[in-house]
């Protein structure tokens, strides 16, 4: 190699003192953590790779090349390490090598500064040349983030389904939460394909104030005879021309609740041709009322409840304001009104019922009450008494079929949802169960329970879906498939109750809480996929750089977790639950393709990092939120702590992808394909927008539309797109733009007036995104006028 000799210089550079200094305070954090690391079990090459970094920063202070080239060796070496711990797993390398890519890059940059006895190498070139290399492998590093990594397609042949008489019978209208008492978001339009999704051009957009706080805007908008109903968290209904999105009438209830105030859904009822108030949308509030307003002016309707009212706290006993509502809202199921409600979890062991009730859809009057706790209360309690107390809840969606007369009932737990030392025999048969109901006279059918006993908040958040599935000799199985925050999919007979598809018990661990009973087994659905359930790890830990993925890694060691249904340690330190509370899959629900027998659905994966308190550390606070981290859990010997898994750079601790759109085969039962949702564009560390559509799979609620032209429309990640997806391949077709996030469910219909099938979605917010919450929007979209067909 040539060299020239040159005066030596006075001093090192000040530049590469600071690139040193850095080096050696990077290689001193990775030392001490990874030192912390080994002693808990964990990974020796942070202790090793921090040594390395460090000395090669003491080397580069003094001006040794020496320096530079043991830098390198450590990055060749962390590379080599990589690919053995996590292999061609992308977004694993990220943390492990991109900020040492750029350290590598920096140091062959100042490669001239660096001197040796007075001698400066002339391989300075090859190190600039080097160095530009990694350059662009950074530059396409950076283009590959932006691009869909960890796809999965299998090649299943697709069969042909058929579309349902009840989806045949709903027309062009939209007029319940899944569209039918089916639960299937499937339209059969097809003037929008997968030819032309990519010309698709906002048609109109509404706009109204934005949301306060504890509010969230996951509506699904109704249609009905060219107007759509659309309800804002506090409960304000809108009707809008469906055309041109211009406002015909507001009907405001005045509904307030001091959190979680949510509207999801709203009903149409359309009574006999005499009935003086007309068409009604019916609306259940945050504040315990029962509303029917008239389509032809957003007037009550007199003629139901007491004018036009029913009070839904009646026979739920004590339930202060925000304690009982109903989020999702009601469901018209023919001629009455079936409803349960949510309530506030966790905060003591005495809450309103789980009771479920069933309401004349032309008057208001109590047909029927389900209480599981007292079988002999079919009404209204008499007087002096409740519905039985804290028994589980269905806040989710429910479905119904007509010709079987069944409602069928996705309940929640007993609250409080983490100690169950005082759950009744009752509360262990109905927590976490979907329950079939006659329509006629609320007495139960079947139930099947998901979880048992269930410690961990697993609720049944998904509406069931009603589908014909193909048996033996050319027979059809009336089935219900129900989506979990496990991450398992049943599918039931929805005549009998009794699994479909292979379902097993499977031993699972116990813990040692103070007066807590566990269930030795627990039921897997093993004859479906199951979706984001891979176990965690150490080596799953992530970070967007080494240091917090060694934070993670560290607090992933820390932790208890043994898997699915860890339960809390005996010194309630913490414990980690994955999938955590928020799923797996949640209230977005299923939708599903009549056409090629289709089971679509998009899911959410964050840990949960959680523990038991003690009493005196949660009876020391004032003001908690009960759906915030602690949770009181009043008459149990313990309160409740719980966070996101997440670093100090507030991102995930654990390896994308956080949310998937994910295609079932229901006549093979088999996965099809599997794709990441959604960008860190409006999100990123810290809170602050990276303005970058890296695309790692964003946690998603809100659910999709598939159409009969073979498209899936979502709009429930992170960030602000609505897109359009191919159902049978699973290939993005095209994204729109909204003005802000959403996480609700679109819809689609045709627009007789102009000739064009419009796609809509509410959008008031993103997702676990803080950000751009000033102005709520209801947003069309259809294809350009001049290319649709008159």
């Amino acid at each position: 190699m040539q060299t020239k000799t040159l005066p030596l210089p006075k001093k090192v550079p000040l530049l590469l003192k600071l690139f040193g200094g850095v080096l050696v305070l990077f290689g001193l954090c990775l030392t001490i953590g990874g030192s912390y690391l080994v002693t808990l079990g964990g990974s020796w090459y942070y202790l090793i790779a921090g040594v390395g970094f460090a000395v090669s920063g003491l080397w580069s202070i003094q001006g040794h090349r020496t320096g530079l080239w043991l830098y390198l060796a450590v990055f060749a070496a962390s590379c080599v390490w990589t690919f053995i711990e996590v292999g061609t797993n992308f977004w694993a390398w990220v943390p492990r090598t991109a900020a040492l890519l750029g350290f590598a890059i920096v140091g062959l940059y100042l490669a001239p500064l660096y001197t040796r006895n007075g001698r400066v190498l002339v391989s300075n070139k090859t190190c600039m040349a080097l160095a530009t290399l990694l350059l662009l492998v950074l530059a396409g590093d950076v283009v590959l983030m932006t691009k869909p990594h960890g796809e999965i397609r299998n090649d299943v042949a697709l069969s042909t389904g058929q579309v349902s008489s009840t989806t045949n019978a709903a027309g062009n209208s939209w007029e319940s939460y899944g569209r039918t008492g089916e639960g299937n978001r499937f339209v059969p339009l097809d003037q929008i394909n997968t030819a032309n999704v990519s010309q698709l051009e906002v048609a109109w957009t509404y706009e109204t104030k934005g949301l306060d706080e504890n509010q969230e805007d996951q509506n699904t908008p109704l249609f009905v005879d060219g107007t759509l109903y659309r309800c804002s968290p506090s409960n304000v209904i809108t009707a809008l021309d469906a055309s041109t999105g211009e406002r015909k009438w507001t009907y405001d209830p005045k509904a307030s609740s001091p959190f979680w105030n949510r509207c999801r859904g709203t009903a149409y009822f359309k009574p006999p041709a005499d009935d003086a108030c007309g068409p009604r949308v019916v609306v259940a509030t945050v504040d315990m009322r029962l509303i029917s307003i008239k389509t032809s002016n957003g007037q009550l309707c007199e003629s139901f409840g007491d004018q036009g009212v029913v009070d839904l706290s009646e026979g739920v006993g004590s339930a202060p304001s925000g304690m009982y509502m109903q989020t999702t809202g009601a469901m018209v199921a023919g001629d009455q009104i079936v409803m349960g409600g949510w309530v506030a979890d966790n905060v003591s062991t005495d809450e309103p019922s789980g009771v479920i009730r069933a309401f004349d859809a032309l008057t208001g009057k109590l047909n029927w009450a389900w209480d599981m706790g007292n079988a002999q209360i079919t009404g209204l309690p008499p007087a002096g008494q409740t519905y039985t107390r804290s028994t589980p809840n269905a806040w989710a969606p429910m479905s119904f079929d007509l010709k079987l007369g069944t409602v069928f009932v996705p309940l929640g737990n007993p609250t409080p949802d983490y100690w169950g030392g005082k759950r009744t025999a009752v509360d262990d048969k109905y927590g976490s169960s979907l329950v079939a109901l006659d329509l006629r006279t609320g007495r139960e059918k079947w139930s099947f329970q998901t979880t048992h006993h269930d410690l961990w908040d697993y609720d049944l958040p998904s509406q069931p879906a009603l589908y014909e599935l193909s048996g033996e000799n050319g027979k059809t199985i009336p089935a219900v498939i129900q989506l979990t925050k496990r991450g398992q999919i049943f599918v039931l007979n929805r005549e009998t109750g009794v699994p479909i598809t292979k379902v097993e018990e499977r031993a699972v661990p116990a813990g040692q809480a103070k007066g807590e009973r566990y269930s030795p087994t627990q039921p897997y659905s093993t004859g479906m996929p199951s979706v984001g359930t891979e176990p965690l790890s150490e080596v799953k830990a992530w970070g967007i750089t080494p240091l917090d993925q060694l934070y993670c890694r560290i607090s992933f060691k820390k932790s208890t977790y043994v898997g699915d249904f860890t339960p809390s340690p005996a010194d309630l330190s913490n414990y980690l639950q994955y999938p955590s509370n928020y799923g797996g899959f949640n209230w977005g629900s299923a939708a599903i393709d009549q056409k090629r027998n289709l089971l679509l659905v998009n899911d959410l994966r964050m840990p949960m990092l959680a523990r038991l308190t003690t009493r005196a550390e949660v009876d020391a606070m004032s003001g908690i939120d009960p759906h915030g981290e602690y949770s009181k859990m009043k008459g149990t010997p313990y309160g409740y702590k719980v966070d996101m898994f997440m670093s100090p750079l507030g991102v995930p601790c654990m390896e994308p992808p956080y949310g998937t759109l994910t295609a079932i085969d229901l006549a093979s039962k088999k996965l099809v394909w599997q794709v990441p949702v959604g960008t860190v564009a409006e999100s990123g560390p810290l809170g602050i927008k990276t303005g970058i559509p890296f695309l790692p799979g964003m946690p998603t609620l809100g659910g999709s539309v598939v159409t009969g032209s073979g498209l899936i429309f979502f709009g429930g990640a992170s960030d602000y797109n609505l897109r359009a997806f191919d159902v049978q391949t699973g290939k993005q077709l095209w994204q729109g733009s909204l003005p802000t996030g959403a996480q609700a469910t679109p819809i689609t219909y045709m627009d007789k007036k102009t000739g064009r099938q419009m796609v809509v979605i509410t959008a008031s917010g993103a997702p676990h995104n803080p950000h751009d919450r000033e102005k709520s929007y209801v947003v069309a979209f259809a294809l350009p006028k001049d290319a649709v067909a008159k």
